[in-house]
């Protein structure tokens, strides 16, 4: 099976962190972008690939993978010479899944709530307790840092930088120091704010074309 892997892509959705991820990876990859502004995720040749019509997706070989950490396990596994995954036998790899999948059980479904002005569950019922103890269990997490993991950098810090910087940018994570000073920090490498910068110029042309075909 070859190693170069196809990212079904969109300028800023959750296909950026996975494109960061592929950079920091340094992995052989190869885009193909969706212009969601004029609808080309709704397509019947891509929703063939994703019924859901969402990104990101990879294929790699036969394998179509969905689902935004099972793309971050599989691609730092796949590579996982470079060094940005725990080895199955490495204490720290239970620690990586948990706040990976933390990430999207607890973080993301809380985020949703409070964006949504959306009264919180019963805590019998919820899937991540309170959004305050969402963000106090990430916040003592980083305290230790200066990554997830403490002084190992991983696939996982990917997902963690992309989804705070997005939380405090729309003022729904509460810009705390822990979570600014990991944002800023992760920020100040050359992967990430590259891909940021061709992902903001992406997303104009998608608008410009938009515009074009008289749909925005």
């Amino acid at each position: 099976m070859t190693d170069q892997v196809e990212l079904f892509y969109a300028p800023q959705t959750r296909a950026t962190g996975v494109r960061v991820l592929l950079e920091e990876l340094g992995a052989p990859y190869k885009l193909n972008v969706l212009n969601f502004k004029l609808g080309e995720n709704r397509q019947s040749d891509y929703l063939k690939v994703n019924p859901s019509g969402k990104v990101p997706v990879v294929r790699h070989g036969d394998a179509i993978i969905t689902e935004q950490v099972a793309i971050y396990l599989y691609l730092a596994d796949l590579f996982r010479e470079r060094g940005l995954t725990p080895a199955l036998d490495d204490p720290l790899r239970g620690p990586y899944l948990r706040w990976f999948v933390y990430m999207t059980s607890c973080f993301e479904p809380a985020l949703v709530d409070k964006a949504l002005k959306r009264e919180e569950p019963p805590h019998s019922m919820s899937p991540y307790g309170t959004f305050d103890t969402v963000m106090e269990n990430m916040r003592v997490r980083l305290a230790d840092g200066p990554f997830v993991l403490g002084e190992q950098m991983t696939a996982v810090d990917v997902m963690w930088a992309m989804g705070l910087r997005w939380g405090m940018m729309f003022g729904i994570v509460p810009e705390i120091a822990e979570f600014r000073d990991y944002t800023e920090r992760y920020f100040q490498r050359f992967v990430p704010r590259k891909v940021l910068e061709d992902d903001q110029a992406m997303a104009i042309e998608h608008e410009d074309a938009a515009v074009l075909a008289g749909i925005a």
